[in-house]
């Protein structure tokens, strides 16, 4: 079994590797930077691509080239996990650079589905594959300031849901919104100002009444569920909402 997922090098993305590389998955990550814990140094079962998901032209130029079929190889179950994403920028409409805003919705959006699409037409035939969405709650619940977050969220779980639609044979995919999770985008949230996020005290208050997951603990729900026989059965679902 191999699996690719991006935004690989710390938090959700981090414990998600850990989880998989410990139940035998080699992993492919790709992420802006290495993983600052191993230092460049190989890691067994790890493969890393250093790629801004951001720079669509970038993504394309890597896509078009063999880098992801190798990797794949031509049996056995393979998996894409779209976890990397951009909270920023944060703001009302009319206030956020729109450079910015073209970054985010290119790495939010726009990556996954150019992934997504690539990992399907490299995994032709009879072999089982599945493809995970990080979505958020922020999918289906808006929130003041962050317009550009929640589209390309709700973009995820509207993909997932077309592509079950599909019905292609031996894949399953599902958009998962993870829970709250206390990650560097947690951070991000509460450095902002409540100009920019109304909502931010909440946040905070979230933060000091240790209602955040760590990493691993939700990591370790979304991989078992991943690897398990429910997985796809919703193309939208929540972490929370999964049998214990």
């Amino acid at each position: 079994m191999k699996a690719i997922v991006t935004g690989h090098n710390r938090g959700l993305g981090a414990a998600l590797v850990d989880h998989l590389l410990a139940r035998g998955v080699a992993v492919l990550g790709i992420s802006r930077r290495r993983r600052a814990d191993i230092g460049g140094a190989m890691r067994p079962g790890l493969q890393e691509v250093v790629l801004d998901l951001a720079d669509t032209g970038a993504l394309l130029a890597w896509l078009a080239g063999p880098a992801l079929p190798e990797f794949l190889g031509d049996d056995g179950p393979a998996l894409l996990i779209n976890n990397a994403g951009l909270l920023q920028p944060i703001g009302p409409a009319g206030s956020v650079d729109n450079a910015a805003l073209a970054l985010a919705l290119s790495a939010n959006t726009v990556a996954p589905l150019l992934l997504a699409n690539a990992f399907v037409g490299a995994t032709t035939g009879g072999r089982e594959r599945r493809i995970l969405h990080v979505s958020s709650g922020a999918a289906r619940q808006p929130y003041p300031g962050w317009s550009a977050y929640c589209a390309a969220k709700a973009a995820l779980d509207h993909h997932a849901r077309a592509v079950a639609q599909d019905a292609l044979p031996m894949l399953r995919i599902a958009s998962v919104a993870p829970g709250v999770v206390d990650t560097g985008m947690q951070a991000e949230i509460r450095a902002c100002s409540s100009t920019q996020f109304p909502l931010r005290d909440r946040f905070v208050a979230m933060q000091d009444a240790g209602q955040l997951s760590p990493p691993e603990t939700a990591a370790g729900q979304l991989v078992d569920y991943l690897l398990g026989d429910a997985f796809g059965a919703e193309p939208v679902t929540d972490i929370r909402n999964l049998p214990a």
